[in-house]
This record gives structure tokens, C-alpha cells and sequence, in this order.
């Protein structure tokens, strides 16, 4: 009888300490990140920020020049009056832009793909007028679903354009004002299962909480051995599937 209290007993401490370990793994943000990852899988991420330029994009310059990070900009380009500083600041101190579109307006840029290509040509050259460089890069505006066919991609790659959505977003692009810790959760998920990530966020005027929850995002990558890359011609194109 003893013998089988003593057994019991070594169970439950077995299923103690299984449900213990299951829940640090659970609540500790380095075991969120080793969780989604092989050890063959590299561990590189990508910082991306559309609907820039503003005068909140120089808050997120002056954190990643803090933390030593690089990014990648998908700009707008009807916002690039009254902050070309900010621009030829994005591309001096290293960081990546890319193109998204002229106007950002669903209506004008989606019922033509020549209405959508002289978007991105017109943004494209406001750039080269200040830095000097035609970026090829570009992202669509709500990402590339239900937009993006084989003939179409064909068609963009004849002007060597390249296209990249992403596979992790904060939501602060529905909702500016999302509390900063939720933002925070939404970045460094475990959902997050694609690698590269590549991780979208905002730098409009209104994206204040962003801006705060931008260092612990960095830190949490930092600290679970990500490399911080930049988009450029050389990186393969990551696009939703084409159906």
C-alpha cells in the first residue's frame, strides 16, 4: 500500500513539473521564439514600415539608430512633400525604401495594372530625385491578395519591379491607437511559423504606440539570435500564393 502512495506520488510530481515547463515555455519570450524555429532554420528578420514618410518616421529612425538595426521603408509618395529630410535621412544612415504606390487610394491604383505601375514609377521618382537611387522594391497596399496573377507579376518584373507582402504584422495599420502591449504580442507571436519573418508595421503620424513598442520588439529578436536584414534587390521575393 505504501509502496503505491509513494508511486502516486511520483506521478504527480512528474505531471507538476511537465505543466510547469509546458507554461514557462508558454509565458517566456525566448522559448517564444525557439518554439517556431529548427536548428536549420535561419534566424534573420525583417523590420518593415509602410505609409511613411511623416514626422513620426524620424521617431523610428532614431530607435533603430539607437539599437543599431537596420529597416526597410515602403513610402507613399503624395507624403514626401515637407519630409524629404526624413527620407534622405532613411537612406544615408543605411536603412532600405521601397515603393507603395503614389496615393494609397484603393480606387485609383487597383481597377488598372497601368494605373497601379505609373503609382509606383511616379513614387519611384520622387526618391531618385532626392537620393539619387530608383527603388524596385515594392509592397501593395493591403497586401498583394486578390490582386497579384502570374501575368500580372510578369508584367511588373518587366520593370523590374519585386514584390514582398509579409507573414507577421502588428495591427496597428487598422488601429493606430492598439495598446502597446498588444502590439508587442502580435510581433513576436508564436503563430509566427514562416521564416524569414518578415514584419509589417506602420509610420504614419498617428502611430505613436508603435514608436513604444518598436524597442521591446528589437530586444526580443535581439535577444533570441536574430539577424536584422534589409530588403534590396538581391532578397527573394515573398508574395501571398497566386491563385
Amino acid at each position: 500500500m505504501k509502496k503505491k502512495y509513494l508511486s502516486g506520488i511520483t506521478v504527480l510530481l512528474l505531471v507538476v513539473f511537465y505543466l510547469f515547463i509546458n507554461c514557462y515555455s508558454f509565458i517566456s519570450p525566448k522559448a517564444l521564439a525557439y518554439s517556431v524555429l529548427s536548428k536549420d532554420e535561419e534566424k534573420v528578420i525583417y523590420l518593415t514600415f509602410d505609409d511613411g514618410p511623416s514626422i513620426m518616421t524620424n521617431r523610428v529612425l532614431d530607435i533603430l539608430k539607437e539599437n543599431h538595426v537596420k529597416a526597410t521603408f515602403f513610402l507613399i509618395g503624395n507624403q514626401i512633400k515637407g519630409q524629404e529630410a526624413v527620407v534622405k535621412r532613411m537612406y544615408n544612415e543605411g536603412n532600405s525604401i521601397g515603393l507603395h504606390t503614389y496615393t494609397h487610394t484603393y480606387k485609383k491604383i487597383y481597377p488598372s495594372r497601368k494605373g497601379f505601375i505609373n503609382e509606383m514609377l511616379k513614387t519611384q521618382g520622387e526618391i531618385n530625385s532626392l537620393t539619387g537611387i530608383k527603388p524596385t522594391i515594392i509592397r501593395f497596399p493591403f497586401g498583394s491578395r486578390k490582386h497579384l496573377t502570374m501575368s500580372f507579376l510578369e508584367e511588373l518584373h518587366s520593370y523590374n519591379f519585386k514584390v514582398y507582402d509579409w507573414n507577421a504584422n502588428m495591427s496597428d495599420g487598422i488601429k493606430a491607437r492598439t495598446p502597446i502591449d498588444q502590439l508587442y504580442r502580435e510581433a513576436t507571436k508564436t503563430t509566427i511559423t514562416e521564416h524569414p519573418i518578415i514584419l509589417l508595421m506602420h509610420c504614419d503620424y498617428m502611430h505613436k504606440n508603435t514608436c513604444v513598442a518598436l524597442p521591446k520588439v528589437i530586444k526580443f529578436y535581439k535577444d533570441n539570435g536574430y539577424e536584422f536584414k534589409i530588403i534590396n534587390d538581391g532578397t527573394p521575393e515573398n508574395y501571398y500564393p497566386i491563385k
